[in-house]
């Protein structure tokens, strides 16, 4: 018999892996130049960091609360939480009001 904590560390794997994929594709979508723009490591060392904790991530999806499923989470939630917004603004995908011109916006 299976208990409710065993189900809750399942979806506790689910979504942490689903945050690593997410921050997978989403740090695929900009430009290289956008990360130095922003002054942020390279699009390299992002995708190599995303692309280990999304492994790390599905290999751990049963045991996610192991130090390797913690830090790769944490990968992931840096990413989103400093790299994204900052690479964001760059590349003029930011929530901002949408009139963007040459020099800024107007």
């Amino acid at each position: 018999m299976i208990s409710i904590q065993s189900y809750i560390l399942w979806a506790l794997g689910i979504a942490a892996l689903g945050t690593e994929i997410y921050a997978l594709v989403d740090a695929a979508r900009y430009r290289p130049e956008a990360y130095l723009a922003a002054d942020k490591r390279t699009k390299n060392f992002w995708m190599l960091v995303l692309v280990v904790a999304a492994l790390v991530g599905f290999v751990l999806v049963r045991n996610v609360l192991s130090i390797f499923g913690v830090v790769a989470f944490v990968a992931a939630a840096v990413y989103l939480a400093d790299v994204r917004p900052a690479v964001r603004s760059i590349s003029g995908r930011g929530g901002g009001s949408g009139r963007q011109g040459p020099y800024g916006p107007w």
